[in-house]
């Protein structure tokens, strides 16, 4: 029996090509059913979605991978060979190998969510993209148009919340510095971090083997994109129904930086829940209660009360 599992976990393994990167591809479930690529943030690896894949790949085909530079994927060498555009070029690859003919659904968290909406809002890429669910992940471009508006608003009910989650987001500022956050992670902050998340969510997460790599190599992210992408926001606009998976509870995305894509995605639908940053873990049952149904509403156009409920309107 054993053997025969080894060989499954075997067969559902694949390594993707994508430029000079290669990506550490896993499937689950059949292939005939509607195909959900899940992306995963910082500083996690794919094994974050492995309690949302147990639910859902019993009526799906699920798709997770290490982004670059985490996990069992390579990593490049240069830090801007982790922006926007070469992420997306990633995804698309991994689009292609795993489901070639049929458009996906895409779900991601925390820094997938943030790169995913890159592809999101991306027209060339509409007909290939059923559904995205977005969870602790806004668009970078969206929150530097509301930042922007904020500043030049010039009244305390615009500029408080920029102000206020500018503060909160001191790690992206410490992130900037190239050798300071490396350091931690060399330093043990790998071999700790379980128990800090533990603390700081009440989330039993799970022990990572690639947590120093992934932890060092994910600040490229927050280095190659941030700054250029909120100093000089771009229109990024999308038809693409969305869904909002919101943990009311999260330490480092605000309720004002997810409702930054409201002007800019036409589709939207918003459900809240009573939990930290890292509820794909805590909360994986909701989470894929959630994805199923807006996965069941894009393919079938059948929207449950739930649903209809959760729609934004305006």
């Amino acid at each position: 029996m054993t053997e025969t599992k080894n060989k499954q976990r075997l067969k559902n393994q694949m390594t993707v090509r994508s430029g000079d990167i290669d990506l550490a591809v896993n499937s689950h479930g059949e292939p005939h059913n509607p195909t959900i690529v899940l992306v995963h943030g910082y500083p996690d690896s794919s094994s974050v979605w492995d309690p949302v894949v147990d639910i859902l790949k019993h009526h799906f085909h699920v798709v997770t991978y290490d982004v670059r530079g985490c996990g069992k994927s390579a990593a490049p060498s240069s830090m801007w060979d982790y922006s926007l555009a070469k992420l997306s070029e990633d995804l698309q690859a991994v689009i292609r190998a795993v489901c070639p003919t049929q458009p996906v659904h895409l779900v991601a968290h925390d820094w997938g969510s943030i790169q995913t909406w890159e592809s999101v809002t991306d027209h060339r890429l509409k007909s290939r993209i059923a559904s995205y669910t977005s969870i602790s992940g806004p668009c970078l471009d969206h929150i530097g148009m509301w930042i922007r508006n904020g500043l030049s608003a010039n009244n305390r009910n615009a500029l408080g919340p920029v102000l206020g989650q500018m503060l909160s987001s001191w790690y992206v500022y410490a992130f900037q510095l190239p050798f300071l956050a490396p350091t931690f992670w060399k330093l043990g902050l790998d071999r700790a971090w379980p128990g800090i998340v533990r603390k700081m969510e009440g989330v039993a997460h799970a022990v990572n083997p690639t947590q120093r790599k992934d932890g060092v190599n994910g600040i490229n992210l927050y280095r190659a994109n941030m700054l250029p992408r909120i100093g000089k926001p771009r229109l990024r606009q999308t038809d693409v129904p969305v869904q909002l998976l919101v943990p009311t509870k999260d330490k480092f995305v605000t309720p004002q930086l997810v409702e930054s894509c409201y002007p800019y995605a036409h589709h939207v639908w918003r459900r809240d829940i009573d939990a930290h940053h890292w509820v794909v873990q805590s909360h994986s049952e909701w989470v894929a209660n959630c994805v199923s149904e807006f996965v069941e509403f894009a393919e079938t156009g059948r929207e449950n009360p739930g649903l209809a409920k959760a729609k934004v309107q305006g």
